[in-house]
């Protein structure tokens, strides 16, 4: 699998902590969907509010804690591209050291029809591109 080649810093703010002074685990979703848009936004060249793009999977392991004041990179990279599909990988990380991995699954959708619909061939030329394959 290639290397991550995209960052996005995030900086963790006091409502994303718990009672305890972490991130809230959910929080940690937040963040992958701050990346991804990002990401989108960046390589494909489109809003993400006009790519038609929803996600149907989300996975997430966690590492060790994110706490209040940490600065947080967000490492993306996309996997093997389908015919509507954009896999999309995590690294969340704190002073270098990965706190948690990420997957999420996102499909190009029609929203009139309500069903998945192919990936632009643009899209996928910019992110092959992007991930140097």
């Amino acid at each position: 699998m290639a290397e991550f080649n995209y960052e996005t810093e995030i900086d963790v703010r006091f409502r994303d902590c718990d009672m305890m002074g972490h991130v809230n685990n959910a929080v940690y979703a937040t963040y992958l969907e701050q990346a991804r848009v990002e990401y989108i936004e960046d390589v494909v060249q489109e809003p993400l509010m006009e790519t038609g793009g929803v996600v149907a999977n989300l996975n997430l392991d966690f590492k060790q804690p994110i706490d209040y004041g940490d600065s947080v990179t967000v490492a993306v990279r996309a996997g093997e591209l389908g015919t509507s599909s954009i896999p999309l990988e995590y690294e969340i990380r704190v002073d270098g050291e990965v706190a948690a991995t990420g997957e999420t699954l996102m499909v190009t959708f029609d929203q009139e029809a309500g069903e998945p619909t192919p990936m632009p061939e643009s899209w996928r030329e910019r992110i092959e591109a992007h991930e140097d394959r």
